[in-house]
């Protein structure tokens, strides 16, 4: 009896070693079609509107995880939200998968790194916004300028990725080659 007893538990674990969750294949779970969200969740999520059904069940699911955080959210957050949504589907999918890269990158970066281009990005949106358009334009060109005019000095590879297309104001431009004394 003990033998058997034994057999029987034996194989009892092996059927569960081997129907264990690390093993299987887990689906996502399916998230809803834009008809199926909540009212609620339509209004806060309208700007994905046109696109919600063509996202991946894993994206839809951060952006209903957004929107039960809505609530809980300032008006000036809830704004920006708004503004975030709004510019972000008239990203190319091309865009969106460099923006998602800057991101993770800028993530991984050093914390003095991080801290510079905050300081970087204050300092842009201090900028009169004939300055900032200047930069647009000159970035659209290919011809990142500083808010002067002059050509910036090279930047490495590093700080050019998650950088925005920011220069010091008041900073002069360094000189291209070392001026000698006459």
């Amino acid at each position: 009896m003990a033998r058997t007893s034994l057999a029987g538990a034996a194989g009892i674990a092996l059927f569960l070693a081997l129907a264990s969750p690390a093993g299987a294949v887990v689906t996502p779970l399916k998230q809803p079609n834009w008809v199926e969200l909540k009212p609620g969740e339509r209004e806060i999520l309208a700007p994905l509107s046109a696109e919600w059904d063509k996202l991946e069940s894993f994206r839809r699911k951060k952006w209903l995880g957004i929107a039960q955080r809505y609530p809980a959210m300032s008006a000036e957050e809830q704004q920006r939200l708004q503004k975030r949504m709004q510019a972000w589907v008239k990203l190319t999918p091309e865009e969106r998968t460099q923006a998602r890269e800057r991101y993770k990158t800028l993530q991984k970066a050093p914390p003095e790194q991080k801290q510079a281009i905050k300081q970087k990005w204050q300092e842009y949106k201090d900028l009169p916004e004939v300055e900032k358009e200047k930069l647009k334009q000159s970035a659209a060109k290919g011809q990142p300028k500083s808010a002067a005019g002059k050509r910036k000095a090279p930047v490495a590879p590093a700080a050019k990725v998650a950088s925005p297309p920011v220069a010091t104001p008041a900073a002069p431009a360094a000189p291209a080659a070392p001026v000698s004394p006459q």
